[in-house]
């Protein structure tokens, strides 16, 4: 358990609610989705990994976007705002990518503190905070039947997650540190290492990659037969 209750200001939850949103919003315009599929794929983003938590893990009764009418608000609003400036949306990509860093940090906070103070492990509790922070973008991929982002090589994205999750446990749990100065601290952390990714294009690489056949004898069959 943390030393400590730590309740995420709602107007960050909010704020980074809209931005996941409006994400989503704009995956669906460039699809041609009608309002429908414009506000669904904007919710999936938004709260996907919130409802991943509360729903699979924690399951400690409604999540807070059925509690609480300003998260439905405020995605309605990041739908209408994807539709109006729907042609400008190319000049506000890095805006988006680095406020949603900001969302990031936050979501990872939110998401181990909660699963801490429900008992789970910590282990069990970074998998939450990773879960909670990129668990939108990967149901919005899904929904639109597209491979996840986030399990393809491309610039840190989970990596920044597993980090200020780890670093949150870390200042919790081990330094000892006020809950709210670690999840501050943990949110800029978060935040500057997600930036830098976007600002200098850090990437992560395949796993594995098979081989390509360039032998000459391949080469000297193909020659024989013709």
């Amino acid at each position: 358990m943390l030393n400590g209750h730590f309740i995420l200001p709602v107007y960050i939850d909010l704020a980074a609610t809209f931005l996941f949103g409006l994400t989503g919003a704009l995956a669906a315009l460039k699809r041609g989705y009608d309002w429908v599929g414009l506000f669904a794929l904007a919710f999936a983003t938004a709260v996907g990994g919130g409802l991943m938590r509360d729903g699979i893990f924690l399951v400690q009764g409604p999540p807070a976007v059925a509690k609480d009418s300003r998260y439905i608000l405020v995605i309605l609003a990041s739908t209408v705002v994807g539709f109006l400036f729907r042609e400008h949306a190319i000049r506000f990509n890095k805006v988006i990518a680095w406020l949603d860093a900001l969302g990031l940090g936050a979501y990872a906070v939110v998401g181990v503190q909660k699963s801490l103070n429900a008992d789970l492990s910590v282990a069990g509790a970074i998998l939450v905070g990773v879960i909670n922070a990129s668990g939108g973008c990967c149901l919005r991929d899904v929904l639109v039947r597209q491979e996840p982002l986030v399990f393809k090589p491309g610039q840190f994205y989970v990596l920044a997650a597993v980090s200020g999750c780890l670093l949150f446990v870390f200042l919790t749990l081990q330094a000892g540190t006020p809950v709210m100065t670690a999840a501050l601290i943990t949110i800029g952390a978060t935040f500057v290492f997600r930036v830098l990714a976007i600002q200098f294009n850090w990437k992560t690489s395949p796993v594995w990659q098979e081989p390509t056949d360039q032998s000459p004898t391949g080469s000297a069959g193909g020659a024989a037969k013709a």
